[in-house]
């Protein structure tokens, strides 16, 4: 039986900077649980499975702010277009496209972010820095009006080589950076979560996913 996700919230906020935002890593956890969260002030919530999130958003308070942090299947994005606040995950143009094309049904514009590929695992999906200074400087891009690309999201290697995660969220930080001298005007770097958000915070970034340290162990559905 899982318990304490008010305290193990509550411990994990004191711990981080008011500069940095918490989205709690719902997936696969019930709506008991969230609701847990949403009663002792968590109101950003995170889900990989658009159908999931769909369920949750009918059953919950509608001032939670859902974020997509899963990999995107375009052909899903329709489902979510109506409620959803920020889509972590966003790996081409294409994708961009098809969020900008279901937004405007709904007269809304939808945040994003562009996944960066900063680690060393073939398993991770991302675009390279140079594709994503690419997009974000084409013309083709600048004509999509219902998305607005605040910021960058990357997911490092699942290592315990802390050098290797530094050196991987310095890099996606550096990037950022540069990205903003071009007047981009950049607002979230999303990294880190529950085994490596501390260092994440600690090399620049402003928006951590964490799912585990306040629900447990994450109950799988196969």
């Amino acid at each position: 039986m899982i318990t304490g996700i008010k305290e193990n919230l509550l411990e994990i906020k004191q711990l981080l900077p008011e500069s940095v935002t918490l989205v709690a890593v719902s997936k696969t956890k019930p709506i008991a649980d969230i609701q847990e969260a949403y009663n002792a002030g968590q109101r950003i919530f995170g889900e990989n499975k658009i159908q999931e999130m769909v369920t949750k958003f009918d059953a919950l308070p509608k001032d939670i702010e859902w974020h997509m942090i899963g990999h995107l299947q375009r052909n899903k994005v329709k489902y979510m277009a109506h409620f959803v606040d920020l889509i972590h995950g966003v790996d081409s143009f294409k994708t961009l496209k098809e969020i900008d094309k279901q937004a405007k049904k709904h007269n809304r514009v939808i945040n994003c972010l562009l996944q960066a590929r900063i680690a060393k695992e073939d398993t991770k999906f991302g675009l390279s820095f140079s594709e994503i200074e690419q997009i974000l400087t084409s013309e083709d891009f600048s004509a999509l009006k219902n998305i607005n690309v605040v910021g960058l999201m990357g997911m490092a290697t699942f290592t315990d080589n802390q050098q290797q995660l530094q050196n991987e969220f310095l890099s996606l930080k550096n990037f950022f950076e540069e990205l903003n001298t071009q007047n981009l005007e950049l607002k979230t770097l999303s990294m880190g979560m529950s085994g490596d958000y501390k260092l994440a915070i600690e090399n620049g970034s402003t928006m951590v996913r964490i799912g585990s340290s306040i629900f447990g162990s994450r109950n799988y559905i196969t």
